[in-house]
């Protein structure tokens, strides 16, 4: 039976509220940065152009540099690392922030804008991390509501950051979002690095010199690959349909009927994930994740019939409450599969797939758009919900067996 107990549970767990509280406040942040930066450059430039190519810079170097950012912190450990990386992510907003002041070429904004996307502080994977930690051995069964709450926090985030930034640009303070935006990721984030009780371990390294073994902790096979590949289907999902409701307003004459069927699917997606975290679900996640993939495919589809906004509206409902337990169970898989010490980089991998998928769709999207109109853009959505459905499908037997394994050894070399 649903309970609200599950959430209380877990916040009444001793340190949860000093590290979720802050890294909440960050998330509001990080949340906010990429479309400061579009509101930035283009107050500036007057260019949308220019706003899109700052803005992809940063998103590429997020999606390159995240992993390798959650590597770090396997090894070292949160509290070491993640203070210079949000000193680092400061300093890069002020060099942005003052090239775009000073009126620098498109070039060198663009440059400032990958210095941000590439010290952008991963929270979400390392708030993660650490309920992974402390809902370790008997505890485990309540890490899905606990991934509920995380899936909680980032909606919200993506709810209010967005439309801060947004009020403060229509007000005139484009730079005062992007500033705000740096404030809060850091301030978070400095307070969540301080709260060192939950923070999980540093990894004990196996294999001293003259050991003749090491240990392999690459979490790039198996399940995680499987689970990467249906986050780049996410992301093309999410870029192209984007693109496709903003496109189908402005079919329709009411452009502004994109914003509040966004905020339909918003909704509908914080009730969804609220409800999935409150009861333990019996259904094993890999088959859940088949059933949600499987539901998505299915309500796109529905995409392709809509001739009205209100029924497009209905249809977000629809697809967009299933996008939450999706995550949630996407990231209980991720647990499960790996060991302990490369955690934080398999969240990042993750979110560096879904983050790449909807960066080049919504350049796909906007050709299959102008070629075809709204429809075609939406043709696109389905088929990436599509390809989520059978890579869930046929990845059923791996992730099935992907359960936590003791790391492999292999000779050391030399």
């Amino acid at each position: 039976m649903p309970s609200a107990n599950n959430y209380r549970a877990l916040l009444r767990t001793p340190g949860v509220a000093a590290f979720f509280l802050p890294v909440s406040v960050g998330r509001v942040g990080v949340a906010m940065t990429s479309i400061s930066i579009v509101w930035l450059v283009h107050g500036r430039t007057g260019s949308f152009g220019s706003a899109g190519l700052v803005t992809g810079a940063f998103a590429v170097t997020d999606a390159v540099v995240a992993p390798q950012t959650g590597r770090l912190v396997d090894r070292f450990g949160q509290t070491r690392v993640l203070p210079p990386a949000l000193l680092a992510h400061a300093a890069a907003v002020a060099a942005l922030v003052s090239l775009v002041a000073a009126g620098a070429p498109v070039v060198l904004m663009a440059a400032g804008g990958a210095l941000v996307g590439a010290t952008v502080p991963q929270l979400a994977a390392l708030s993660a991390a650490r309920w992974a930690a402390l809902l370790r051995g008997d505890r485990a069964a309540e890490l899905p509501a606990a991934f509920a709450l995380e899936s909680l926090g980032n909606a919200v985030g993506y709810l209010v950051g967005p439309a801060l930034v947004s009020a403060l640009a229509a007000a005139g303070h484009a730079m005062a979002g992007t500033v705000l935006a740096a404030s809060l990721s850091v301030a978070g984030g400095f307070v969540f690095a301080a709260r060192r009780g939950s923070a999980p371990p540093p990894p004990r390294h196996d294999g001293t010199a003259g050991s003749g073994t090491r240990t392999v902790r690459s979490p790039l096979r198996g399940p995680v690959l499987v689970l990467m590949g249906v986050n780049l289907a996410l992301g093309v999902y999410f870029g192209a349909t984007q693109v496709s409701v903003t496109a189908f307003a402005v079919e329709h004459g009411a452009p502004g009927a994109a914003a509040p069927v966004f905020a339909l699917s918003n909704v509908s997606g914080l009730l969804a994930g609220w409800l999935y975290g409150l009861r333990r679900w019996r259904t094993a996640p890999s088959v859940q994740l088949v059933a949600a993939t499987c539901a998505l495919a299915l309500g796109t589809l529905l995409l392709l019939a809509v001739g009205s906004p209100f029924g497009l509206g209905l249809v977000v409902v629809l697809t967009g409450a299933v996008i939450p337990p999706l995550l949630v169970v996407c990231t209980v898989l991720a647990e499960s599969s790996v060991h302990p010490s490369v955690l934080t980089q398999t969240f990042s991998w993750l979110g560096s797939a879904s983050a790449a998928g909807s960066a080049a769709a919504a350049g796909v999207a906007g050709w299959a758009v102008d070629a075809l109109g709204a429809r075609g853009g939406f043709g696109l959505t389905a088929v990436a919900a599509g390809a989520m459905a059978l890579q869930a499908c046929a990845g059923l037997r791996v992730l099935r067996v992907g359960g936590r394994r003791p790391a492999r050894t292999e000779p050391a070399a030399g």
